[in-house]
């Protein structure tokens, strides 16, 4: 068996772990990621150096400064302010705090950073599941995660320009744009109208903040200003943040760390690290070339669209499928022997944005280490999954309907 079609039975069997196990598929995929680099030759520096320390300061630092505001009640209180400020229904201030916040554009990463930890918040008061609320959240940040302004706009349409396909900015920000808007249509429809009101008791009632939350918001309004206005790095920042905290004693530390969602975290980390074991192995490659073999002209934007939004789900949209797929495009048309390289381009764009929810790319990770509640937290990151999946499935069939019409406008 070659190192790559190991690669792909290990990754197999780590998500039907995550589904048929109540085991942190977080260390067992650390153990597998070992198993996969041992039997692809690398040395055991190699494997370690797959583990994603960026995401998880990213998400240890965020948890840290949003448990420490939990600890001292602040994350409660505004929780109950902004309620109050949308009379009780907590279906409108999810997401328009997190349409909000995306249209400012710090990009979808800063803005589920931002986002995600007081939306979660807000839904348990008012008896919104967690999942809902991470569909919310995500989907709203994403939609405009592809303006021409924002960093992976950038990422997306310089790829493009490199393949001859400059000058279609606005196409790649309305297509995602309008993919996710119509998503999110109709997750809000069929879901969250089943739901009671959302109203909870006392949240009209006039609410003060002490001098330590005082201290505390203050603190976290400035790290929100340095993510968005100066492009701090969110995890290094929010470290900073939380020094300041714990040095003006707004909030006790040890019951923070306590508290921080430990499990979601190491089950994140742990299964992007045998991700990029697999990627390495030559496993995700030998994926894409089994299924494009199944393209033909007529169905090339469906198929690319499902290939990159599959890998998409265990991956970095911004960081590995934009910058290898779109650079493609041209020459994914001249192999099948037909098409259309924008609509292609595009159909890559959406195809690999629609699944970010999933719990192995940031956004995802990000809403479920927002959940305190570890047994919670695991069934996020299961319905996630199965989320992000479904949504590579959604993301074909969008784009083999609309792709090509997007393209011709």
């Amino acid at each position: 068996m070659s190192p790559a079609v190991a690669s792909l039975c290990a990754l197999v069997a780590a998500i039907v772990i995550s589904f048929a196990s109540r085991i942190n598929v977080g260390v067992v995929a650390i153990a597998l990621a070992w198993a996969v680099g041992w039997y692809s030759g690398r040395p055991t520096d190699a494997v370690l150096g797959g583990f994603p320390a960026s995401l998880f300061v990213t998400l240890a630092g965020v948890t840290l400064l949003f448990s420490l505001s939990e600890v001292n009640g602040t994350v409660g209180q505004l929780a109950r302010r902004l309620v109050a400020g949308a009379r009780g229904s907590a279906r409108v201030v999810a997401p328009l705090i997190a349409g909000i916040v995306a249209t400012i554009g710090p990009g979808s990463i800063a803005s589920v950073a931002l986002v995600a930890p007081l939306a979660m918040a807000i839904g348990s008061r008012s008896k919104i599941p967690p999942f809902l609320i991470a569909l919310m959240v995500a989907n709203g940040a994403n939609a405009g995660n592809l303006s021409p302004l924002s960093a992976v706009g950038v990422i997306a349409n310089t790829r493009m320009a490199e393949a001859g396909l400059g000058g279609h900015e606005w196409k790649v920000f309305a297509a995602n744009f309008l993919a996710h808007v119509m998503v999110t249509v109709v997750v809000y429809v069929w879901m969250f109208r089943a739901l009671p009101p959302g109203r909870v008791d006392g949240a009209s009632e006039p609410i003060r903040l002490s001098r330590s939350q005082g201290m505390t918001l203050a603190i976290v309004s400035a790290w929100v200003a340095a993510v968005v206005l100066a492009d701090a790095p969110i995890g290094l920042a929010a470290f900073a943040a939380s020094t300041l905290v714990i040095a003006m004693r707004a909030a006790d530390e040890t019951s923070a760390i306590r508290k921080m969602p430990w499990t979601a975290i190491v089950m994140v980390c742990g299964v992007t690290m045998l991700v990029t074991a697999v990627e390495r192995a030559g496993g995700m490659e030998l994926f894409t070339v089994l299924l494009a073999r199944l393209a033909t002209p007529a169905t090339l934007n469906g198929v690319i669209a499902f290939v990159t939004g599959v890998i998409s789900t265990c991956s970095s949209t911004s960081g590995v499928v934009l910058p290898t797929f779109l650079p493609m495009a041209p020459g994914l048309v001249q192999q099948v022997g037909g098409g259309d390289p924008l609509a292609v381009a595009l159909s890559i764009n959406v195809g690999s944005s629609l699944v970010d929810v999933s719990p192995l790319s940031t956004l995802g990770a990000l809403c479920v280490a927002a959940v305190m509640d570890p047994d919670a937290a695991r069934d996020l990151f299961r319905k996630l999954l199965m989320w992000g999946l479904s949504m590579s499935i959604v993301g074909a069939l969008l784009c083999q309907a609309f792709a090509g019409m997007m393209a011709g406008i």
